[in-house]
């Protein structure tokens, strides 16, 4: 029997990379640079475009096999301050999450603070809100090794 439920979550997350907003605000935006960090090395299909209106999709294989389809709509796109983003986690068939996520880019003395806020609704006991945000917490931490490649460097 599936379990019916619905569990809803909110968190936030900071960083600070030793970088102006316009440069991490890029890593986010070129589709070369986001696959690297974001997509990571179970990915089979990463696609980026980039706009408002526009949508991302990761394909990667679950530790049980099944295909794990993370989909992200862009709502909201302001160069080097703001990315706000509705995204949505299938496991199979299954949707497992829908969320909604604001990234802030803001300037610091020594470089940009990121704040990442996500809100979501978890079903069916399919995924759970401290899952979410250490996954969340991990992309940030790869983020800043993508940052700190040299320029040009594939």
């Amino acid at each position: 029997m599936t379990d019916r439920s619905v569990t809803h979550g909110t968190f936030s997350l900071e960083r600070s990379y030793q970088l102006p907003p316009a440069r991490v605000f890029a890593a986010w935006a070129d589709p070369t640079a986001k696959a690297r960090w974001f997509a990571g090395p179970a990915s089979v299909e990463h696609h980026l475009d980039f706009r408002v209106g526009g949508r991302e999709v990761n394909r990667a294989r679950g530790d049980g096999g099944e295909t794990l389809t993370f989909e992200s709509v862009y709502q909201d796109i302001v160069p080097a301050e703001r990315i706000v983003y509705a995204s949505t986690l299938h496991a199979g068939e299954t949707l497992a999450t829908a969320s909604l996520t604001t990234v802030e880019f803001r300037p610091t003395a020594g470089g940009t603070e990121l704040l990442l806020t996500e809100q979501a609704t978890f079903l069916d006991g399919h995924e759970e809100p401290a899952w979410r945000e250490r996954g969340t917490d991990d992309w940030l931490t790869a983020l800043g090794v993508e940052l700190r490649r040299p320029a040009g460097v594939e």
